[in-house]
C-alpha cells in the first residue's frame, strides 16, 4: 500500500496563546468511555472502517504528551492508517491493507491525537456531493434532503455532528471545502505540498492535498503546526519558506470580492449579500476585482486534460467490483487524452495564471462563496454529472494556480441551511490568511507588532511589492507587514527626473478622505538608513499617518519640492498611476 512512517513532527507555525488556549477549550479527549458514534446512531453512512474500542483505547493509552493528546480524529479512507485496508470507498480494494500509516496520520498520532476510523467518501475522490459511495450518501447535518458536499463527506460529517472534533480529508477540487460550506464547521485547504501526500490514495497528484475538518479556526490551526512539515520522500512535498513569501503580508487587511454577478441560487445570493455587509466589519478595506480568468481556470479541471492525471492515478482500478458508475464514466475518458492535449491545456493555464496574479499586488484575500448553491439529493441523483460540476464553480482553480484558501462559515440562509465563504490567497500564505479567517470568525487573533530591531516603514512607490525597486527592500532584510492606506488629507505626485520614476507623498489637508494606498514595511533599523542613502531629494523621512489611526515612518516630500511634478493623486496609488 502507498504508505510510510512519518518523522517526528515539528513545528509549522509558533501558535500565539490564544490559539493555544481556544484549541485546548475545544479538545474532546480520547478517555472518553464512548467510542465515535456508529453510523446507525448518526442515521448517516459517515464511517466505512470504525476502529474496534479496544485498538482506540490502546492509542490513547500510548499517546504521547504533545500539543494534540487525547484529541480524536477521524481519517478519510483514501489516507493509510497502518493495519487496516484504505479503499477509497471502493469495496474492490478492502484487501488491500496499509502496512504503515500516512505522514499525516503518524504526525497526528506522534501529537498526541487519536483516530476512531475511516470515513466514507465520494469514491476515488471524484465527486463535491457526497452521493458516489457504494456505502451509502451522506447528508448535511441540518438537512436530510440536502447533500453533505464531498468527496470528504465521512470527514466532514463527523465533525459537524459531534463525533470527533477533528478529521482529515483531501482536497483536488474543493473537497476540503464543499462539505465544510455544507455543515457549518471549518475546512482548512492549505498551499500545496505544505502537508505530504505519502500514503494518500491520488486522486489527480499533481493537485491533491490533505485538508482539516474542524469546529473552530483554531483547532483547525493547531492540527495544521503538527502536520504541516517538510517530507523528504515526498516529491510534491514543499517547505514553507522562513519569512513570509514576497507579496505575502504578515496582516492581511485588503480583502478582494468579484467586481460582477455570480451565478448564485437565489438563496444563496441572499446569504452572501449579507456577507459581503459583514465582510466590511472584518476588513479595512474591500476591493472589487475582476475574477473572471479565476472562473475560466476553474473549468480547466473537467474539460482540460487533467483527466489524464486521474486516469493515471487510478484507472487500473475502475473495473474492480463495486466501481461507482458515475466516476467510472467521468474518469474513463482520461485515457483517451492526447499528448499534446495535455501541453495545450498546460499552456493554456499558464496563460490564465498570469492573468490572474495581476489581482495580487494590491490585494490579501479574495472572498467567495464556497459554492453557488446547495443541491438536494434528488438534484443530484437526477443529473449527477451537471450538478456535480456547477459545485466546483468557485472552488476548482484554487490547486490549480497554487493557492492556498479556508472555507468558513458565514450565517445562513433565508431557509435555514448553513453558508459558506472560502477565503483564498496565493501559495505559503496560510499562515496570515488563517488569521483573517479567525478574526472572521470572532476567534482570537494575535496582534501582530514589529520584531525587536525593526521599523515600520510607509512606502508608496517603485518599492511597492513586485514593482522595479522592491528587491531592494528585500535585499535588506524587509517583511511585508501590511497593506494600508494614509489618512485622509494625503496627496501623490509623479516628480520629474531621469531613471525609474519616483513619487512625492505631501500632506496638503485637501487629499481625498479615501487616503493613498500604499504598504508598510518591517525592516531592521540599520536598512532604514542604508534606505534612506538611495533615496535623493526632495524626500526625507517622516511620519505618515495611516488608515487606521496609527502613524508610521515614511518618505515624504514638502510642497516646495512638487511644484514642477505631476499630481497623480486621482489614481489612488502609485501601482495605478505608473504601474
Amino acid at each position: 500500500m502507498r504508505s510510510a512512517s512519518a518523522p517526528s513532527s515539528s513545528r509549522w507555525v509558533r501558535h500565539d496563546r490564544a490559539h493555544r488556549a481556544h484549541a485546548r477549550r475545544c479538545r474532546m479527549t480520547a478517555t472518553e468511555p464512548r467510542r465515535a458514534a456508529p453510523a446507525a446512531a448518526s442515521g448517516q453512512p459517515v464511517w466505512i472502517t470504525e476502529l474496534p474500542a479496544d485498538e482506540v483505547a490502546a492509542f490513547a493509552a500510548a499517546a504521547p504528551d504533545g500539543p494534540l493528546t487525547g484529541v480524536r480524529f477521524g481519517i478519510k479512507d483514501n489516507l493509510d492508517l497502518a493495519g487496516h485496508p484504505t479503499t477509497a470507498a471502493c469495496p474492490g480494494l478492502a484487501d488491500s491493507i496499509a502496512a504503515t500509516s500516512a505522514v499525516a496520520v503518524q504526525r497526528l498520532v506522534d501529537a498526541g491525537a487519536v483516530p476512531v476510523g475511516k470515513t466514507n467518501m465520494d469514491q476515488f475522490a471524484t465527486g463535491l456531493v457526497g452521493t458516489r459511495s457504494p456505502h451509502g450518501a451522506c447528508h448535511s447535518v441540518h438537512s436530510p434532503q440536502h447533500v453533505s458536499g464531498g468527496s470528504s463527506s465521512g470527514s466532514a460529517v463527523a465533525v459537524a455532528s459531534g463525533q470527533v472534533p477533528l478529521a482529515l480529508g483531501t482536497d483536488t477540487a474543493g473537497s476540503g471545502r464543499v462539505p465544510a460550506a455544507f455543515n457549518g464547521i471549518v475546512g482548512i485547504k492549505p498551499t500545496r505540498g505544505l502537508i505530504s501526500t505519502r500514503g494518500l490514495l491520488p486522486a489527480c497528484r499533481s493537485l491533491d492535498c490533505v485538508t482539516t475538518f474542524s469546529r473552530t479556526v483554531a483547532e483547525g490551526v493547531a492540527a495544521l503546526a503538527v502536520v504541516a512539515e517538510p517530507d523528504p520522500g515526498d516529491p510534491w512535498s514543499r517547505p514553507a519558506p522562513p519569512n513570509p513569501a514576497p507579496g505575502v503580508a504578515a496582516r492581511m487587511r485588503v480583502v478582494a470580492v468579484p467586481d460582477g454577478d455570480l451565478d448564485l441560487d437565489p438563496v444563496h445570493r441572499a446569504a452572501w449579500e449579507a456577507a459581503l455587509r459583514r465582510l466590511d466589519t472584518v476588513a479595512a478595506h474591500v476591493v472589487p476585482v475582476d475574477v473572471t480568468a479565476f472562473l475560466a481556470t476553474a473549468r480547466l479541471l473537467y474539460g482540460g486534460p487533467w483527466l489524464a492525471e486521474r486516469w493515471a492515478a487510478f484507472g487500473a482500478y475502475l473495473s474492480a467490483p463495486g466501481v461507482d458508475p458515475t466516476v467510472r464514466a467521468v474518469v474513463t475518458p482520461g485515457r483517451d487524452v492526447p499528448g499534446p492535449e495535455v501541453f495545450r491545456g498546460l499552456d493554456q493555464l499558464a496563460g490564465l495564471r498570469r492573468r490572474t496574479e495581476a489581482v495580487w499586488p494590491d490585494v490579501d484575500a479574495l472572498m467567495l462563496p464556497v459554492t453557488p448553491g446547495h443541491p438536494t439529493l434528488a438534484e443530484v441523483a437526477a443529473d449527477p454529472v451537471g450538478v456535480n460540476s456547477r459545485l466546483g464553480t468557485y472552488t476548482n482553480f484554487v490547486n490549480l494556480l497554487d493557492l492556498c484558501a479556508v472555507a468558513v462559515p458565514a450565517g445562513t440562509r433565508p431557509d435555514g441551511l448553513p453558508f459558506g465563504v472560502q477565503f483564498v490567497a496565493p501559495a505559503f500564505a496560510d499562515r496570515p490568511l488563517l488569521d483573517l479567517a479567525a478574526a472572521w470568525c470572532g476567534e482570537p487573533v494575535a496582534a501582530s507588532s514589529p520584531a525587536a530591531g525593526t521599523s515600520l516603514v510607509a512606502i508608496v512607490g517603485a518599492h511597492l511589492s513586485g514593482m522595479p525597486l522592491n528587491p531592494q527592500l528585500v535585499q535588506l532584510g524587509g517583511l511585508l507587514h501590511a497593506r494600508a492606506r494614509t489618512a485622509p488629507g494625503y496627496r501623490l505626485y509623479r516628480l520629474p527626473g531621469p531613471g525609474v520614476a519616483r513619487p512625492g507623498l505631501v500632506f496638503t489637508g485637501d487629499g481625498p478622505t479615501t487616503g493613498i494606498a500604499l504598504e508598510v514595511w518591517q525592516m531592521p533599523h540599520q536598512a532604514v538608513g542604508r534606505l534612506l542613502d538611495t533615496v535623493p531629494p526632495p524626500l526625507c523621512l517622516g511620519t505618515v499617518r495611516l488608515d487606521d489611526g496609527t502613524s508610521v515612518t515614511g518618505f515624504l516630500a514638502g510642497e516646495h519640492g512638487v511644484r514642477d511634478a505631476v499630481d497623480v493623486t486621482a489614481a489612488g496609488g502609485w501601482r495605478a498611476a505608473c504601474g
